[in-house]
């Protein structure tokens, strides 16, 4: 059982009550009060302590007899490598990042294990290598991302404001990131302003602004951290500055600069929980000074050189952000939230409750006793609604589909076309935003396919470093390279087909042009390297087992309305085997339904299939 939270607490229950009796269980996060609403197997007293370690003990109440091992740990760490995997017969995940699932899905790949994938109100993939998709094969919405210049200069949205908190904390207290700067951005292009022309007009708020621009943690450090500088420098100076980019504002509401509030005006009387009440601008700037000052003392007791890292469930880095989020808000003239909806959007939380928790988590287990039951062709993916559908149904089984050809994890040949500058691209780039961070790799290896095998990276430390900030045109990387990366701790090879542009949007570093190399040079036919570059078991290079699944999709047929439904086993055309999903049959009615809209009225019509037992009725 990968992760421990909302959905890992009720499975690690279900299976010790189902009869479950060697059991691992791994979660690296301790446990936080704002648990304690959902996730059961943990109590007050429990605040502070391993996740794995209580759910474990909570677990053995139930079942004493129960062989549970627990790690406090990161499943991505090296130690849990491929052959740790291989000795499971089920993998169970109930995480909350895409990171650590698309490292599991790889780890199950290579060690060829079944996997059951889960998300808040989602049961996702029974994944079987060569037989259903993987949890990569389709593609996911990309985790959103804002201009720099937008975060630094023209927010217009919450979230705006708050990544541009998160990244104060980190360039205060954490570890420095030139893409995470906060100061005003003077090379935005639709500023179009000349600097030395205007930057005499950012006039200074008496003495205390009178800074010169460096480092945001270099100054604050001369300070000594005085939180009611930095509060001038960031809420005032930086405003003010901001406002003589004049072009900037011929369209927009210009910024309001604040000054430190030297006293309280007035006092409010609030109302409800503390975390979901909204401040007034001089709560918060008191909740700044304070959450400053904490932060400050422990970034002294860690010593020199020492660095903080922000956790949405770390009480003085969560105030910081919060403080600093709503201050910029109520500069841009917009409304300012509460500590519980900054939380939220800071950590990126979707609210979870308890019932979704524990419906889905059973579905696991009923998936899982499938698969150990040997009867993998009645698993489904299974869909929680939020409310009923048209069949007054909430929850909503899918057949699983067949693994993608283009999938750049589960394919037989991974390949994928990327498109970039290579004369603006450094080796570092390459290393953190594209193989690491876009396809999800823990300790790539590069090679250049240039007929002397170039070692561009290497996962051995210190081996490459030299390379990290030359571009990838100074190794005679072009238009048409290829480059072959591994991770050997997941078991997974990509080849990668470098497509070269100077036509990239403002801020975008690259681009994947799409899962199926299509624009790519075509790849050598020789059999030996195409197996050499097989991801996981050796069979994987085989023929899908699930081939046959085109030909059974002649059993699903859609109708247009309820009325055609009697006729339709023998007049309606049959579904395409495109590979689209196809509902499992209703268990009262022996309909199916097609995956669309609510607002959408349709039925169809049921296939051949005697395995209803699988279908929870709620009416």
């Amino acid at each position: 059982v990968v992760g421990a939270g909302g959905i890992g607490c009720e499975l690690l229950k279900n299976l010790v009550l189902t009869g479950f009796k060697n059991i691992e269980v791994i979660d690296l996060d301790t446990i936080d009060v704002s648990n304690l609403n959902r996730q059961f197997l943990f109590q007050k007293k429990h605040v502070g302590k391993s996740k794995a370690q209580v759910a474990k003990e909570s677990a053995l109440q139930f079942c004493p007899s129960a062989n549970i091992t627990a790690y406090h740990d990161s499943i991505m760490n090296p130690e849990y490598n491929v052959e740790f995997f291989r000795k499971f017969m089920l993998v169970m995940n109930a995480l909350d990042n895409r990171a650590a699932r698309n490292h599991v899905n790889r780890m199950c790949l290579a060690a060829d294990i079944p996997l059951i994938e889960s998300e808040c109100a989602h049961l996702g993939y029974d994944i079987y290598e060569g037989m259903t998709e993987c949890y990569e094969c389709q593609p996911k919405p990309t985790q959103k991302t804002f201009p720099g210049c937008t975060i630094r200069n023209t927010p217009s949205e919450p979230i705006h404001c708050i990544v541009w908190a998160k990244y104060l904390f980190n360039q205060l207290f954490g570890e420095e990131d030139a893409d995470q700067e906060v100061s005003p951005d003077t090379a935005d292009p639709e500023a179009a302003w000349k600097p030395e022309d205007t930057a005499a007009r950012a006039t200074a708020s008496e003495k205390d602004g009178d800074i010169k621009r460096v480092s945001t943690k270099d100054w604050a450090r001369s300070t000594g951290f005085d939180a009611v500088k930095l509060f001038n420098k960031l809420f005032k100076d930086d405003i003010m500055y901001l406002l003589t980019m004049d072009k900037l504002w011929k369209k927009r509401k210009a910024p309001t600069p604040l000054d430190w509030i030297s006293k309280v005006v007035g006092s409010q009387c609030r109302s409800g929980l503390k975390d979901q009440q909204v401040l007034g601008v001089w709560g918060y700037c008191q909740l700044f000074q304070h959450s400053v000052e904490t932060l400050s003392s422990h970034l002294q007791e860690k010593g020199e050189g020492a660095e903080l890292v922000w956790d949405k469930d770390d009480p003085p880095a969560m105030d910081f952000v919060t403080a600093a989020a709503n201050l910029r808000m109520h500069i841009f003239s917009m409304n300012m939230k509460s500590r519980f909806d900054v939380k939220s959007m800071a950590g990126n939380i979707i609210p979870a409750i308890a019932t979704t928790n524990a419906v889905i988590a059973g579905l696991i287990v009923l998936e899982g006793l499938k698969i150990l039951a040997g009867e993998v062709e009645t698993c489904r993916t299974i869909f929680l609604n939020k409310c009923p559908n048209l069949r007054k149904k909430l929850l909503v089984p899918c057949v699983l589909d067949p693994p993608s050809a283009n999938c750049y994890v589960c394919a037989s040949k991974p390949e994928v076309t990327v498109k970039f500058n290579v004369h603006k691209t450094t080796v570092l780039a390459l290393q953190d935003r594209i193989l690491k961070e876009r396809f999800g790799m823990v300790a790539p290896d590069v090679q250049i396919e240039d007929g002397k095998g170039t070692i561009l990276i290497s996962s051995e430390e210190g081996e490459t470093e030299a390379n990290n900030h030359k571009f990838l045109s100074d190794f005679g990387i072009r238009n048409g390279s290829r480059l072959q990366v591994d991770d050997f701790l997941q078991d997974y090879t990509l080849l990668v087909n470098v497509l070269h542009t100077e036509e990239l949007e403002h801020d975008v570093e690259f681009e994947v042009v799409g899962e199926a190399p299509d624009k790519a040079p075509t790849p050598p036919s020789n059999q030996e390297e195409a197996n050499s570059i097989t991801n996981g078991n050796k069979d994987s290079a085989q023929p899908s087992t699930s081939s046959k699944a085109e030909d059974d999709s002649d059993d699903v047929m859609i109708v247009d309305s309820d009325e055609e439904e009697a006729a339709s086993s023998a007049t309606a055309k049959p579904a395409p085997s495109s590979g689209t999903k196809r509902k499992h049959s209703d268990a009262e009615t022996g309909e199916t339904s097609t995956k669309r809209p609510r607002t959408t009225q349709q039925s169809s019509a049921a296939a051949d299939n005697d395995d209803d037992d699988d279908i929870i009725a709620l009416d």
